[in-house]
């Protein structure tokens, strides 16, 4: 069998792994993924088809396998089986405790259709992989209050909670989950919040009660990323001129606190910001490395930077 050949055959088993992962594939998708003509796809399919697999759909409008059709078990390559098992040691360090026990059934699914020699490899090689974490797991007061509100998203249903503030106030909010993620070792959801009219974050392990509805909303809330970067709080210009040096200390946090563009200079790195939070959460980040930034602007902030320094240095006297 020549190399022609081979490919053809690894590209149609590919594709039939998409049909059976996805709903529905797109001829174009497929042709990107693999680097071919929608053309070279059309006659993949086809050659699936003959094979006495029932495919649904017709060039343009995506593929899909017949509702009810089962396949054998996928076999697994060693790579993929070393990868199953790295990426179960970062899920039992960093997934949140909500999805661990869902992951770890899952894991024992595909556990079980691997091959003998399969199953060997890992139980050989997983103690051989550690990832350490020197950040405690905070403790949920709910239990499965991610995939609760991983459904509520599914099912565009609003959500109750019940919510402990960052200065232990509790207050009852129904919201519009638009993701969660994870940040600063904290999951997050980020949520158009009814009472406010805006969207807001909450913070997962500070959630006392949560009650999934029955209420649906209509709102086409797109992507998480687009209101992580894009809030409709005020914001602050803020521009800092940075010593070289520090920079990778502070490589992560700053996207955190809004940098917008950063630009070399012949007396270290400027920096510009848009924040919401210029009273209290970005004069007390830019405290971390006072000593090696200006402040070129605005004024206010200078000002604040000073007067917390005068505080730290009260108390250490």
């Amino acid at each position: 069998m020549n190399d022609h050949y081979l490919k053809k055959l690894d590209r149609v088993t590919a594709i039939l792994t998409q049909l059976q992962s996805k709903p529905t594939v797109r001829a174009q998708d497929l042709a990107a993924k693999f680097d071919v003509s929608i053309r070279t796809i059309y006659r993949d399919v086809k050659t699936l088809e003959n094979a006495g697999i029932p495919i649904i759909g017709e060039a343009g409008n995506g593929y899909s396998l017949m509702d009810g059709y089962k396949l054998p078990p996928v076999m697994f390559t060693k790579q993929e089986v070393l990868s199953f098992i790295t990426a179960e040691k970062l899920m039992q360090k960093f997934s949140h405790e909500s999805l661990g026990s869902h992951y770890q059934t899952a894991m024992e699914k595909v556990r079980s259709v691997l091959r003998h020699s399969d199953k060997n490899l890992i139980r050989d090689i997983e103690k051989q992989i550690d990832v350490y974490n020197h950040h405690p797991r905070s403790e949920d007061t709910v239990k499965n209050v991610i995939p609760t509100i991983l459904e509520s998203i599914a099912d565009k249903t609003q959500l109750i909670i019940e919510y402990k503030t960052v200065d232990s106030r509790v207050t009852n909010r129904t919201i519009e989950a638009v993701g969660v993620f994870f940040e600063f070792n904290f999951w997050y959801i980020m949520a158009f919040c009814t009472l406010r009219k805006d969207f807001r974050q909450f913070r997962v392990d500070r959630i006392l009660q949560i009650l999934k509805t029955q209420n649906p909303f209509s709102q086409e809330y797109g992507q998480i990323n687009d209101y992580r970067r894009y809030s409709n709080g005020e914001k602050t210009r803020v521009r800092l001129l940075v010593e070289k040096k520090i920079m990778g200390h502070i490589v992560n946090s700053k996207r955190y606190y809004g940098i917008i563009e950063e630009k070399e200079t012949e007396h270290g790195i400027e920096m510009t910001f848009e924040t919401e939070w210029i009273e209290e959460g970005f004069p007390r980040w830019l405290i971390t490395f006072a000593d090696y930034a200006t402040v070129l602007e605005p004024e206010s902030l200078k000002i604040k930077v000073r007067d917390i320094a005068q505080d730290i240095s009260k108390k250490w006297k």
